[in-house]
């Protein structure tokens, strides 16, 4: 679930950002005490994902905002429909309007696309997780929208987990290095916190086999019969994670080798937002 205090911090930046030293559009021709309503009108079918967040924004800006969500993030949508009706005052939903649309037809279009990926993978034991290519400042938000959509969340960065890539083991000397030294840093530092190693080969599988002291490989740009070979050289000991020239066409193939995860940056930076409107409401 999302963090209160990242999310605030997020809507706060934002709505400085667009607004600035003011709104001058509204200021100019909406009086200070006129009030307002709007309805999130759905253009395109698609799993929802946002309503929180455009309650939040809106309850940020203004405590007393009236907001009846119609819609629950997660929902399959249709054209036509209605997400939501908000009620505040008519500046507000104007400086609110682009943020609230901007965030949710964005997460949309991730939930819509990892529900495609989840399933298809439904009859499988393979779990989806994402990545850390996410937009700048957007990462809360995107990896919301994956877990809305149906998939799982890796480490949120680099702080929550260790991962050896291959980055780390070449400047470090050797796979067998890289990991003894996580491995004593995290019983000195961090203890409890996971780390998974990448491989390239299966020759490197086979080393990390002979080290052990990690909770995950990562099989790197493996080819499915090569994630086989590798799963049977790993014989379930430790979790396991395929990435690299995974899409939505050869999913199922990779996770037809029971792999335990598969993990895809496509679906958050393939995603296509989708078709949203604030309209207001006259009455």
């Amino acid at each position: 679930m999302l963090n209160k205090d990242q999310l605030t911090h997020f809507i706060s930046t934002a709505l400085q950002e667009d607004i600035g030293d003011g709104d001058h559009s509204s200021l100019c021709c909406i009086a200070a005490d006129s009030k307002g309503k709007a309805v999130l009108k759905i253009k395109q079918g698609c799993i929802v994902a946002g309503i929180e967040v455009a309650k939040a924004i809106f309850t940020w800006v203004e405590p007393d905002t009236i907001f009846h969500a119609y819609k629950t993030d997660g929902s399959l949508v249709h054209s036509g429909e209605i997400a939501f009706e908000v009620e505040a005052s008519a500046r507000v939903i104007l400086q609110c309007e682009r943020l609230v649309l901007n965030c949710m037809q964005r997460m949309s279009g991730i939930a819509t696309l990892t529900h495609q990926y989840v399933q298809k993978l439904q009859s499988y034991s393979t779990k989806l997780l994402d990545t850390r290519k996410t937009t700048p400042n957007f990462r809360l938000l995107e990896k919301e929208a994956v877990r809305i959509g149906g998939g799982m969340n890796h480490r949120f960065g680099l702080f929550d987990m260790i991962m050896l890539k291959d980055n780390h083991i070449d400047y470090c000397g050797s796979i067998e290095k890289a990991i003894e030294l996580a491995h004593q840093y995290v019983q000195q530092v961090k203890p409890g916190m996971k780390i998974e190693v990448e491989t390239r080969t299966i020759e490197d599988v086979k080393r990390v086999m002979a080290i052990g002291k990690v909770d995950r490989i990562m099989l790197d740009n493996f080819t499915p019969a090569q994630i086989t070979e590798a799963l049977a050289v790993i014989q379930g000991k430790y979790e396991t994670e395929a990435s690299g020239g995974i899409h939505f066409d050869n999913l199922e193939t990779y996770a037809a080798t029971g792999v335990t995860y598969i993990s895809s940056g496509a679906i958050i930076h393939q995603a296509t937002s989708v078709d949203l409107s604030l309209k207001a409401v006259l009455s």
